[in-house]
């Protein structure tokens, strides 16, 4: 006897034996029960889901010697003929091939004739889409009134392309996908059947390759039969289908978590060696990364997954967010479309593993923005940034800066413009603005847990820009060094010190001070006094090295300064000389801007002479004589014009 394949010698001879489609079984039995028969029916659905399989048991149902009935007997001669296809009264068309009106005006013709031997005569359209325009508005007045003994049943995978005025005279059915369970415990019964053994891992890749469909299964289970030699095994399918292999996949995505891109890259080329196609490799990490994502939304079916949840890697699931495995599956599938127009498929394939290495420092577009928020109200408002709870709002996790924003600029700290202390500089770094009043204790951990996380980190060793990993913010160490400090000289002191500042320099032409008056043709002078409580110690004690040479200490802080801080070194050059008078190191500047200019950098300078040795000093910034060609002659340049003079160094043209 010939050899009949799987998928034509367990084809299904009775609506019990069509699996996977419940309704249109239930109802098609019900309506043969009933004798509610229908003159046109259409079924529609993927392919091998059993559209030809049903109406060839509806056509056998109704003209069974014993119906019709639901259950034919399968032994009359009826059912053997339409079993064979032999039979006079079934007709099967291939719509593909009899696309014209010719071949509808046969088939209006023949219905002119009743059926040979059985009850009706059962025209079964297979691919009935592609029929033309033509052929579908001949059929029409056929479908629509025909003759009691014809039974029309279209089949299609492309019910989009049937005319509306087809499916409107039709009942239509559609048919689903088959589960993968359902299929694996088809091919098991099969295994049993033929006397072959079978892993359940090899049945189970065999039911997810059809994607659904039972005659794809049967097809791909008979080829992997003739080389198994009795013996399903997932090792053998995996070497002679040329597949990638969980296990390798799994390595080579814990490589990837791991950043180590040269063992990435190492397996990668060893799976190529055993002769998998770039593009199965590509299509077997996409279905890893999509299993991986269906696990972080807490699905762990098996047939959704592909493989059981405890075989994949728990360092992969934990350590990539669901963004970060959204961008995975993002790059692999933009790789499977790109390799179709690239240079080498190869090269495309080796890029993706390569960004797939730095993945874990990846951050999706929305977490930037949140983080930048984050940053922006901190530095709006560094005090509530800081201590993550102030007028009513809830503490924020380590981290994190959740604040209203306020009101921030030069004039919120309510010093006078022309002098900042050290003093309010590092208050302003530690979470209190300068120039407020506070009574409250601080709290040590406040400096040192709430402050991290606020600048981009990069790996070292590495020529890439940096990236934003799920922190995507630190300080540097010198700062939580500092903060530290700040913390530990804090903590013996129980209480805040009181900062009283008072603006005794006036701006030009306004009311003059009654006491301790001091201008420099019409420019305020700026000054800052301050005054402790009774029994408040310093924040940090005053370091001054010994032989410290004050020339040799500006040079040295504008050169640090030159690369960073451009404006504020250039700032700094146009300064007198400096003086240090015991823990007052004095500034002095010959224009309001420049002195602007680094009071707004006060805390950049502060932190520029700490790291020279210079610690718990007090910077004041003042305002020296103007220079002779403004003192005398001249009219009175407005201070804001005069600053933007200075700003692009221009010169004043008086018209008139």
């Amino acid at each position: 006897m010939a050899y009949e394949v799987t998928a034509n010698r367990r084809r299904p001879k009775t609506f019990d034996e069509l699996a996977g489609q419940e309704f249109v079984v239930a109802t098609l039995k019900s309506a043969i029960q009933s004798g509610r028969i229908a003159h046109a029916y259409l079924f529609s659905g993927p392919r091998g889901c059993g559209k030809t399989s049903a109406a060839r048991i509806l056509a056998r149902s109704l003209n069974c010697e014993k119906g019709p009935t639901p259950t034919p007997c399968g032994v009359c001669t009826n059912c053997q003929e339409i079993a064979r296809g032999t039979s006079l009264d079934v007709i099967e068309i291939d719509g593909a091939s009899n696309t014209s009106v010719n071949d509808v005006r046969q088939i209006k013709d023949e219905v002119l004739f009743p059926p040979n031997s059985g009850r009706y005569k059962v025209y079964i359209i297979d691919e009935v889409h592609m029929l033309s325009n033509s052929a579908f508005n001949a059929l029409l007045k056929t479908i629509e009134e025909p003759p009691p003994y014809i039974i029309f049943i279209f089949a299609t995978t492309e019910l989009h392309k049937v005319p509306a005025t087809i499916k409107s005279r039709c009942q239509q059915f559609n048919f689903r996908l088959i589960p993968i369970d359902t299929i694996k415990s088809i091919l098991k019964e099969t295994c049993e059947e033929m006397g072959i053994q079978a892993e359940e891992e090899a049945l189970f890749w065999i039911a997810k390759e059809s994607t659904g469909s039972l005659r794809d299964a049967y097809t791909l289970f008979d080829q992997v039969v003739a080389f198994s030699e009795g013996f399903l095994r997932t090792e053998l399918i995996r070497e002679k289908l040329g597949l990638v292999g969980f296990d390798a996949v799994n390595s080579l995505a814990e490589a990837c978590v791991a950043e180590n891109s040269q063992e990435a890259l190492s397996q990668l080329d060893h799976i190529i060696e055993r002769g998998v196609s770039i593009e199965q490799c590509i299509t077997d990490l996409a279905h890893y990364y999509r299993s991986i994502l269906l696990l972080k939304n807490g699905i762990t079916k098996d047939s959704l997954l592909g493989y059981s949840a405890e075989r994949f890697s728990q360092r992969v699931i934990n350590e990539l967010t669901t963004p970060q495995v959204e961008q995975a599956l993002e790059l692999l599938l933009q790789a499977y479309r790109n390799i179709r127009y690239t240079l080498s498929p190869r090269f495309e394939l080796e890029r993706v593993i390569s960004q797939l290495c730095w993945l874990k420092r990846w951050i999706s577009p929305e977490e930037l923005s949140q983080s930048l928020e984050r940053v922006k109200e901190f530095l709006i408002n560094p005090k509530e940034g800081v201590r993550g709870t102030q007028g009513g709002n809830p503490p924020t996790p380590s981290g994190s800066f959740s604040v209203p924003p306020q009101k921030s600029g030069l004039q919120q700290s309510g010093a006078p413009k022309g002098m900042c202390s050290a003093k309010d500089s590092s208050r302003q770094q530690s979470g209190v603005p300068g120039g407020a009043v506070s009574d409250k204790p601080t709290s040590p951990v406040a400096h040192t847990t709430d402050t991290e996380n606020i600048t981009p980190k990069s790996s070292p060793g590495t020529n890439t820009p940096p990236e934003y990993g799920r922190e995507p913010f630190s300080l540097s160490e010198e700062f939580k060094r500092m903060m530290a400090e700040r913390a530990q000289s804090e903590k013996p002191l129980g209480v805040q010190r009181e900062i009283r500042e008072e603006t005794i320099g006036q701006a030009r032409g306004g009311p003059q001070p009654s006491t301790g008056q001091q201008t420099n043709g019409g420019i305020p002078s700026f000054q800052q006094e301050e005054q402790e409580k009774p029994g408040a110690g310093r924040i940090a004690p005053s370091v001054v090295p010994q032989n410290l040479d004050i020339p040799i200490l500006k040079e040295k802080c504008i050169s640090l300064l030159k690369h960073e801080r451009g404006l504020l070194a250039s700032s700094l050059e146009k300064t007198a000389p400096w003086t240090l008078e015991g823990s007052k190191l004095s500034v002095p500047v010959q224009d309001t801007l420049t002195g602007e200019l680094i009071r707004k950098d006060m805390p950049i300078l502060s932190q520029t002479l700490h790291k020279l040795g210079l610690t718990g000093i007090e910077i004041h910034v003042t305002i020296s004589d103007a220079p002779p060609s403004e003192k005398k002659g001249e009219k009175e340049i407005p201070p804001e014009v005069e600053m933007v003079r200075r700003l692009f160094r221009g010169t004043i043209v008086t018209l008139g």
